[in-house]
């Protein structure tokens, strides 16, 4: 649990200050450190895992955050009930270490407070990205029973529904629900993917970092506020907005005669879409997609080129978008399925450039290949 802490504590100094609002003279910098345990069970799959019995033992888990708290009224922020995010660190104990290791992640969260600010017991959602390591991957020999990971590295993701309870001027209660999984997007097989569901429990500590510059006497009494006291979120950008975009992708996966082994295949993937903004929020899409298998190696090289359409929503925030679309192939599938989906998360650069990581699937929802890429906006109206 200190190696946790001390992974915030570094990090924090790479990290850009949180936005401040004036307090007359003095700015106040809100931030907070969180630690939480986590107990549930995990979403059994039809394997040789799930069939062992191995997963009937359930998990713990702890997790500690470092935070910050955005409070300028012009801000992005603002507009979205002002978030907090942050940069976490998991521990997991996972019975059977043996099969699955025990798995470590960093990450980043962001916090979207669902209930007013008046409220003592504060509703919120709060997703989490990052990477786990140190997992025991699948092993012909050593270790076959692993079929859900074929990597010492995972994508970490979790969801939390929770709700914090102001106990103090300080202090928060933490309780409530989440999901968590562990995948690496079948870069390597066996890719069945951990699932785990339960509940958590913990404590948030508010402080201002301005306090310190302003008064150290622990006794004068002569104390800044400790927390922020959200206000009525301002108005959101209404604009609406027309763009055509070109993204390119590559990565690499296995095929299943691969899997336990070093043996990758390139993917790659062009899409042109175009993209409709109702306002900053909310915002659709719709394109045209183009994919190279090179793991189709009972098909000629023409034949792993397929081809196919999609639609799709976006949820936007600062300079990040959430995109899920669903699409279907124009050619035949190659033994993928009827229709793909794709879960992608955007960084924009400017207004014409942007960066993009997201999971092709395959019919039902099962990881296909990760796309890794650039884009770019020429056309916008």
């Amino acid at each position: 649990m200190i190696r946790c802490f001390i992974l915030c504590l570094f990090c924090s100094f790479f990290i850009a200050k949180a936005q401040t609002i004036s307090n007359g003279e003095i700015s106040n910098t809100f931030k907070f450190l969180e630690i939480k345990s986590h107990y549930g069970a995990f979403l059994k799959s039809d394997n040789a895992l799930g069939n062992s019995g191995v997963l009937d033992n359930g998990y713990g888990g702890i997790t500690a955050k470092l935070g910050w708290q955005p409070t300028d009224p012009k801000g992005w922020a603002s507009r979205y009930g002002y978030p907090s995010y942050g940069i976490g660190a998991y521990v997991g104990f996972l019975n059977d270490a043996q099969v699955f290791g025990v798995p470590n992640a960093v990450y980043g969260f962001i916090n979207f407070p669902i209930s007013n600010s008046d409220r003592k017991n504060v509703f919120s959602i709060e997703p989490s990205l990052g990477l786990t390591y140190s997992l025991n991957p699948f092993d012909s020999e050593e270790n076959p029973i692993n079929e859900s990971i074929g990597a010492q590295a995972a994508v970490y993701f979790n969801l939390d529904f929770g709700f914090a309870y102001k106990f103090s001027r300080e202090l928060d209660i933490l309780y409530g629900i989440d999901v968590s999984h562990f995948s690496n997007g079948s870069t390597f097989l066996p890719n069945n993917g951990l699932n785990l569901y339960g509940i958590n429990l913990g404590l948030r500590y508010h402080y201002n970092a301005e306090q310190r510059k302003q008064n150290q006497d622990v006794f004068s009494g002569d104390l800044l506020p400790a927390r922020f006291n959200r206000p009525t979120k301002s108005p959101r950008d209404i604009t609406s907005e027309n763009a055509l975009s070109i993204y390119l992708a590559g990565g690499f996966s296995q095929r299943d005669e691969d899997q336990g082994t070093n043996t990758l295949y390139g993917t790659g993937s062009l899409i042109l879409d175009y993209e409709h903004r109702f306002n900053e929020m909310h915002g659709v899409t719709g394109g045209f997609d183009l994919f190279w298998d090179n793991r189709l190696r009972n098909f000629e090289t023409s034949e792993r080129l397929l081809s196919g359409v999609h639609v799709g929503y976006d949820f936007m925030f600062y300079k990040l978008t959430v995109k899920f679309q669903i699409g279907t192939y124009l050619s035949g599938d190659r033994g993928k399925g009827g229709f793909f989906m794709r879960p992608a998360l955007r960084y924009d650069f400017n207004k014409h450039i942007f960066a993009q990581v997201g999971l092709k699937t395959l019919n039902g929802g099962a990881a296909d290949y990760i796309e890794y890429g650039v884009g770019i906006k020429p056309f916008k109206w």
